[in-house]
């Protein structure tokens, strides 16, 4: 991941190529309202291990994995962010940090180095809760995605086609009814770029520098679920490495209606961006818990 300093130029100029944010091919249109229909445009949705999937904590296997390391994820970005509302999501690729190469990950269920490439998130509406996943049976309010590709494959499209190929990290957040602002910086720039995304195709542009680190906000980083997976959009490619975390992040009740003002590419209300849960079948789910709650079983 390294490069030399008489290659820098030719690093940036790599970073700052179009890529796909959410890993989907380019041009890859698809819609929410009939999610059970995906399998006949793309097969690999109708196939195994697909996500998402409901999250029993009585059903886990609580084994000892290690944690995960976030690299680089609390340093600035080089760059400012360019969010964007693609019509079926808010989206934003990871730019490079000012080491020159954007945060990566490894640990839990990785064997390997995963960077970071896009982040999103999936939302309901005002009659329905939103998250994706499913924690000892509730829907929470939102989910964000982090999206990280392996270090190994050259592509998107390569990493696709690989059981390995992509890490997932899922942050699931809750309203909590209370004018008051909680301190999570870069979330809270997020949230406040959607009053300009109501228009498909519309990006805005805020004006601080992030961390990729600041949008976990005070999250326990260690206790999270990991199963093996799928994209939860088409082509639903069973390529992902998912974490998803236990904690649960506050959002304001102000900020989540923000969510519902979008508008898709025919300009109708963006609402309920989630994918239906799909069957755990034979698969292992597992989940590593801080190990001072180890200590009293």
């Amino acid at each position: 991941m390294h490069f030399p300093a008489i290659g820098d130029f030719y690093q940036r100029l790599l970073f700052l190529l179009p890529f796909s944010a959410n890993l989907l091919p380019e041009g890859l249109r698809f819609s929410y309202d009939e999610p059970q229909k995906w399998q006949y445009s793309y097969p690999q949705c109708g196939g195994s291990e697909q996500s998402p999937i409901a999250l029993n904590p009585h059903k886990v296997i609580p084994i000892g994995l290690p944690p995960l390391y976030f690299g680089l994820y609390d340093e600035p970005f080089d760059e400012l962010l360019s969010i964007r509302n693609n019509g079926h999501t808010v989206e934003f690729g990871v730019p490079p940090t000012v080491f020159g190469e954007r945060p990566y990950l490894t640990g839990g269920l990785l064997s390997d180095f995963y960077e970071a490439m896009a982040v999103h998130f999936h939302w309901g509406s005002s009659q329905s809760k939103g998250s994706e996943h499913l924690i000892n049976g509730r829907r929470y309010d939102l989910e964000m995605h982090i999206v990280h590709r392996n270090t190994k494959y050259q592509s998107d499209e390569e990493a696709r086609n690989q059981t390995d190929g992509i890490a997932v990290l899922a942050v699931l957040f809750k309203v909590v009814k209370t004018d008051y602002l909680y301190y999570q910086p870069g979330l809270n720039e997020i949230f406040g770029s959607l009053l300009h995304l109501g228009e498909f195709n519309n990006s805005y542009t805020p004006a601080a520098f992030l961390t990729l680190g600041s949008l976990l906000g005070n999250l326990d980083r260690g206790n999270f679920y990991a199963y093996k997976g799928s994209l939860t959009t088409p082509p639903c490619s069973p390529a992902v490495l998912w974490h998803v975390f236990a904690e649960v992040l506050p959002i304001s009740h102000r900020e989540l209606p923000k969510f519902w003002q979008l508008r898709d590419r025919l300009g109708r209300p963006l609402l309920n961006t989630f994918r239906p849960l799909q069957s755990v079948e034979a698969r292992q789910v597992f989940q590593r818990r801080p190990i001072v709650e180890y200590a009293w079983l």
